[in-house]
């Protein structure tokens, strides 16, 4: 099972500068919940943007630079050798690049739409008509916080 997780804002922003450029403790609290005790696949850059590697979850890091090494990550240089590491149920976390490689061959994206354009240097959004909604959740603005919704989403078969 190959599940991408992610969050963007409503204009398809999912970074800027190596950061989220919003605070939304309950998209973090569902990151957690979502990734806890499975093997993580991401890009360089989104595992140089913890502070340290998350606990509970083995990160398995997609990279064509064959001489990176990081303590606490697991270097793959093929989405292939990527899915051989992670072994089974996988999730798949980012950057955009590697949302691209693996869209095609994920089963199931738990989104997070933050319904506010941010700026960004990096952009995803979904190819919408391969998609389809298994459920949603939406919550709305509160104080400076911005309404969004969590979505389940599955592959048009």
């Amino acid at each position: 099972m190959i599940t991408l997780v992610f969050a963007h804002a409503e204009n398809g922003v999912i970074g800027s500068d190596g950061k989220l450029p919003w605070h939304l403790p309950a998209d973090l609290k569902r990151f957690k919940a979502l990734t806890l005790g499975k093997p993580m696949i991401m890009g360089r850059k989104t595992f140089e943007s913890f502070p340290a590697p998350l606990p509970g979850r083995r990160h398995i890091l997609l990279t064509r630079d064959a001489d990176w090494s990081a303590a606490g990550a697991e270097v793959a240089h093929t989405v292939e050798a990527a899915l051989a590491l992670a072994g089974g149920d996988v999730s798949v976390i980012g950057g955009a690049e590697v949302f691209r490689l693996f869209e095609d061959r994920a089963d199931c994206a738990e989104v997070t739409t933050i319904w506010r354009e941010y700026e960004g240097d990096a952009q995803f959004t979904l190819d919408a008509g391969r998609w389809q909604e298994l459920a949603r959740e939406d919550h709305a603005a509160e104080g400076e916080r911005p309404a969004y919704s969590f979505f389940t989403l599955t592959p048009r078969r």
